[in-house]
């Protein structure tokens, strides 16, 4: 029979993910609004996101803040640009956005010692064949595979390379060994269901090093300038943007970090996500017919929840638009390079109660579907 309870908040797309529970626009402070970013009242709400996020996140001393263009993007590739070319560079990736970078470096930069450790989707690479010496680059969870890595044990607290993280679908949601991360990248529209096109770069005093002491050889765009006469410019981590942000995105970031703070930080949020995995965990338990993508139980992502179906593809998209039509699920079809199968988020913006009200509804549309 067709479920009664539907979910309060039926959004559980991959990003942009949902807004916080309780949201309102107009709780937002918007006094910067209408304001220039380099006047003093853009730099210290611009400042406070580089602060808060460290402060929030419980960054390394040390460790630098900045906001970026173009999302989580943006900032993964200013790291590839300005820091890659003087090591080798070991490439892992198990899933689309992991082998778009591996494309930028081998295509676009063309470096010549580049190494490729890939697995199939479910599955992640051998993660012990990273050498200290090389740079790695990496993605910690497979938003499009709902596999993640489960600990940075396999980064050498000795190594000579720099390790790049793009973290967009873990950062707030998963505990990161920040000591072994050197680059760390996320966008606002993922974990904290912030608003689009601005990214956020992380970076350890490693990689401020190596920005100071290399100079890339090919053509630097003014977007992914870093530094200037060989030194870092410390006003991007400071609040000084390289272009003209967003205010009412900043605002609504802010807005983010504070709900974050009123709940108990970051503890709660990561165990906010780890219960809802739990709740899709219970679900297929008692239904042999729905699977998790990530074939390890260690690695499944408790963010991007990639689930296949005992169904082939048209009758997955099916499902799909069943229950977008029946608005109790919008947006959970598979990324689009993905197995067939529903994607479904889980971060700390989603509420327990909302996945426990949707798994009901799975079940009525698989049944539809598969009569």
């Amino acid at each position: 029979m067709k479920p009664i309870q539907k979910p309060a908040n039926p959004n559980f797309s991959s990003g942009p993910c949902s807004k916080r529970p309780g949201y309102n626009v107009t709780n937002l402070d918007l006094t910067t609004l209408g304001r220039s970013h380099r006047a003093a009242i853009g730099k210290v709400a611009l400042g406070r996101v580089c602060s808060e996020t460290a402060e929030v996140l419980g960054l390394p001393e040390g460790y630098r803040v900045g906001v970026v263009p173009a999302s989580d993007t943006g900032a993964v590739e200013m790291a590839l640009w300005s820091l890659l070319g003087p090591r080798p560079v070991d490439v892992f990736y198990w899933e689309s956005f992991g082998q778009g970078w591996l494309t930028d470096i081998v295509k676009q930069l063309k470096l010549a010692q580049v190494n490729e450790y890939a697995a199939d989707y479910g599955l992640l690479p051998d993660m012990s064949q990273a050498n200290p010496s090389h740079d790695i680059v990496f993605t910690w969870n497979g938003t499009t595979s709902g596999v993640k890595i489960t600990d940075g044990d396999w980064i050498s607290d000795d190594r000579e390379g720099l390790t790049i993280c793009d973290a967009t679908s873990a950062v707030f949601a998963m505990e990161m060994p920040w000591e072994k991360l050197d680059v760390v990248t996320f966008s606002w529209q993922k974990v904290l269901g912030g608003e689009g096109a601005h990214g956020m770069l992380i970076l350890s005093p490693r990689a401020v090093e190596r920005l100071e002491n290399y100079t890339p050889p090919w053509p630097m765009p003014k977007i992914f300038r870093m530094t200037k006469g060989g030194k870092l410019i410390d006003g991007i981590f400071t609040g000084e943007t390289i272009n003209t942000p967003s205010m009412l995105c900043v605002a609504d970031y802010l807005d983010a970090l504070d709900w974050v703070k009123s709940i108990g930080g970051l503890k709660a949020t990561i165990a906010k996500s780890a219960e809802n995995l739990a709740v899709i965990e219970k679900f297929v338990a008692e239904n042999d017919w729905i699977n998790f993508l990530a074939q390890d139980e260690a690695t499944r992502s408790n963010t991007s929840i990639c689930l296949s179906l005992d169904l082939d593809a048209d009758q997955v998209k099916k499902v799909v638009k069943l229950l977008d039509a029946e608005g109790v699920a919008y947006d959970i079809g598979a990324y689009r390079d993905a197995p067939a199968g529903l994607r479904i988020w889980g971060g700390a913006t989603v509420e327990k109660t909302d996945l426990e009200a949707l798994m009901p509804w799975i079940t009525w549309a698989y049944q539809q579907v598969s009569q």
